[in-house]
């Protein structure tokens, strides 16, 4: 992929002009059905001022469906891609629409802030889930399967096999999949069994010969097995020009359902899938041990409603009419669809190791602040931060050798007393838990505040909190009612002049693995006021200190919203006084109705706001009369979007926050979410400047309109390829090496 380099904008510590000619970019609309907003009078904020927080998550995903269909993309990242968008709609109907459903179920069925009731924001939902994931099939099926072929992988049937490859087949099914597998009739004596969410099945109607009968039986497809079976051996496709095929698990099993039903006709058999209500739902005030409370509960995930049905296209109207009667699901939430169904498997595609379809590799470079050498070692953290303020940028600064690196030395440091560390998202085998159970185990006093209701990762975060508890980590759960999920360490060592307290705050959950593709900001820092700050924070996590204060934190539930506030009414006074003022806002979501309103404020009063979001976004840019000083934008990519900045030009001596908190009703008011405030000069400038380029019209993004359309941007007047923000990241990251290295 090539990109034309766009000019670099100009950007001062005193959010100077930094406009751009405004180029002619490719338009590509993401159309989902929204309510138009009435033109509002100078100084007046009209009632249909949002968009609607679930019409645009599924604006998000359709972005994300753009970037699969691009031909100018490297063809397995499509493939990853389709992937991800088909997860990312599973999560939406879990959760979002299971819990508009059980809204509209318990009489709580009340506008949203757009104005929609739940009843007409699911019909909506209906009419464009049923688009996308219509799009989402016709972009595997005319244009990535085909290109796959070309490439020599190819996604094969049983009868495009010859009797060599039959034979190891169904050796393999022999072995390994049949022994797994648990036919389930349906009949007088056998009730229509329970179809356990996202998984999928095959709908199978044999005859018996005797009485000439056809009967039903259900077979779900094991979820312990690769979705994707390779005919020429697990390293197929590795090599460029090597051919990879694959067969489809329900399609092996399917030829050999003659074994699991003996003396029975196979007469036809259908794959289906059920999607179910999967959030949970743990009264936390009558939990004595909210551990055990999970658990439970986690069983329970199993049994939500059903939510969606996915039937392929080819189904007999019959088996349809069965599976639609006995699961209890409207017609609206039956999703046609052409075979193969779940395109989440198409990841072991993705994953095949042919550099030439992939992005090329990039290596993460520690932080030149960390590298006192020409090796990618990191010097000693403990020194650097002494220092100065060092701020992360993962991926493109190491997070092993700069986060990862800090804690692994505190937990070998014998001057190190203590250890105080938040964890939301990791994995059982992290270095992060292994640095943690170290400095238990060395006699330090370690502290693990771990939040096990991390959606979806509930069972794993169980797994190794009591891992922890077993070493000798003091192991809490947070404040009762409210979600952990700032990210901090806190680090207290013993120097010759008394204690000192050295911290990590970030944008970004404690997973060396995501860190490798999840774009995030982190810093580092011994400052005495943030120190100060954490360890009042850790103390009202961990015991009890409601009424603490904090100097360089802002902290939700109670000081987010209204700190940000604060500095957003700061910003219209000099806008008014003739001030410098500007606000730049990266989030991951825009939904809160008081921080819009604060900012549509902001842009009546001439103030110029722009917000980078990845994902949902509420407001409404562009109104007259309402918000025509505000652009959105959105940018998507080879790493996720997921650093939370908070910028004001602030008459000229600019203020930057970073954290953990999106803009949403969870984070700020039923979340424990930090923000702190950057101190370096070279820092803010280097951070704004870098939002800019985001913002950039040379950039390639998506910009969204007062209607609730997306347009992508990507392409310039002549049609060549706007500059990708995070390939530019990359190359720049890679020169500031080799220049440090001369």
């Amino acid at each position: 992929m090539s990109t034309r380099p766009a000019p670099r904008p100009t950007a001062t510590p005193v959010f100077g002009s930094s406009e751009v000619p405004a180029s002619r970019a490719t338009e590509d609309r993401i159309d989902i059905p929204q309510f138009l907003p009435s033109p509002s009078p100078e100084g007046e904020i009209g009632p249909d001022r949002f968009l609607d927080r679930e019409l645009s998550w599924l604006a998000f995903n359709a972005r994300v469906l753009e970037l699969a269909e691009d031909p100018d993309l490297f063809l397995l990242e499509r493939v990853n891609f389709l992937s991800i968008f088909a997860s990312n709609l599973d999560e939406f109907f879990m959760v979002r629409v299971a819990g508009l459903k059980r809204r509209i179920a318990t009489g709580l069925a009340v506008p949203s802030a757009s104005g929609l009731s739940p009843h007409e924001v699911l019909d909506q939902i209906s009419v464009a889930a049923h688009e996308l994931q219509e799009r989402h099939c016709r972009a595997f099926a005319d244009h990535i399967r085909p290109a796959l072929e070309d490439a020599g992988i190819r996604l094969v049937s049983w009868h495009d096999l010859g009797e060599a490859e039959h034979e190891r087949l169904s050796a393999l099914f022999a072995e390994q999949v049949f022994p797994i597998l648990t036919p389930l009739a349906v009949d007088p004596a056998h009730p229509f069994p329970y179809i356990s969410g996202l998984s999928l099945n095959l709908a199978v109607v044999v005859r018996n010969p005797v009485s000439d009968k056809d009967l039903f039986a259900r077979l779900k497809v094991p979820d312990q097995l690769p979705r994707l079976i390779s005919v020429d051996g697990p390293r197929a496709g590795n090599v460029a020009g090597r051919l990879a095929r694959f067969i489809p698990l329900e399609d092996l099993i399917a030829v050999h359902l003659d074994q699991l039903f003996p003396g029975m006709e196979v007469v036809e058999h259908h794959t289906f899938r059920v999607t179910r209500n999967e959030d949970l739902e743990v009264e936390e005030d009558d939990a004595e041990n909210l551990l055990q409370a999970l658990e439970k509960e986690l069983l329970r995930r199993r049994f939500g409603p059903p939510v969606r049905l996915e039937v392929t296209t080819d189904i007999n109207p019959n088996i349809r009419a069965l599976l639609v009667r006995e699961l209890g699901v409207e017609e609206a939430e039956v999703y046609s669809l052409p075979a193969p169904l779940d395109l989440r498997g198409l990841s072991v595609i993705g994953g095949i190791d042919r550099n030439e379809l992939h992005y090329p590799k990039q290596l993460a470079h520690t932080s030149r602040f960390l590298n006192e050498s020409e090796t990618a070692k990191a010097a000693n953290v403990f020194a650097a931060m002494r220092r100065r303020d060092i701020l992360l940028h993962h991926p493109y600064d190491s997070f092993s050798t700069s986060v990862q690196a800090f804690l692994e030395q505190a937990a070998a440091d014998p001057k190190v007393q203590a250890i105080k560390q938040t964890l939301y998202r990791t994995s059982g085998d992290s270095p992060i838990v292994d640095a943690l159970i170290d400095a238990a185990e060395a006699g330090k006093q370690v502290l693990a505040l771990v939040e096990i209701k991390a959606r979806f990762d509930e069972q794993a975060n169980i797994s190794w909190a009591r891992k922890l508890e077993q070493a000798g980590v003091h192991v809490v759960y947070g404040i009762v009612g409210l979600k952990t999920h700032c990210k901090l360490s806190l680090v207290v060592r013993q120097e010759n002049d008394g204690l000192r307290r050295y911290c990590h705050i970030g944008t970004g959950n404690y997973h060396p693995r995501t860190a490798r593709y999840y774009e995030d900001l982190g810093l580092l820092t011994c400052d005495e006021q943030v120190g100060e700050d954490l360890s009042k924070l850790f103390n009202q996590l961990s015991g009890y200190a409601p009424k603490s204060t904090f100097k360089r934190l802002l902290v939700a539930p109670r000081s987010v919203r209204s700190g940000l506030i604060d500095r957003i009414e700061t910003e219209i006074r000099n806008a008014r006084a003739g001030l410098r003022s500007r606000v730049i806002i990266k989030v991951n979501s825009m939904v809160d109705e008081a921080i819009i309103d604060s900012l549509y404020r902001a842009s009546q009063a001439g103030v110029k706001v722009d917000i980078v979001v990845r994902g949902i976004c509420s407001l409404r840019p562009g109104v007259p009369g309402l918000s025509e000083n505000i652009t959105v934008r959105s940018v998507l990519g080879r790493f996720l979007e997921h650093s939370r900045v908070f910028a004001f030009a602030n008459g000229g001596n600019p203020v930057v926050y970073i954290g953990s908190a999106d803009m949403m009703h969870r984070n700020l008011d039923r979340r424990v979410e930090a923000l702190v405030q950057l101190r370096n000069r070279e820092d803010i400038n280097d951070l704004i400047s870098l939002l800019d380029r985001y913002l950039d019209d040379g950039t390639a993004s998506w910009h969204l309109d007062d209607t609730g359309t997306w347009t992508r941007h990507h392409l310039d007047e002549d049609g060549r390829p706007l500059q990708d923000v995070q390939s530019w990241l990359l190359a720049s990251r890679a020169r500031q090496r080799t220049a440090a290295l001369r």
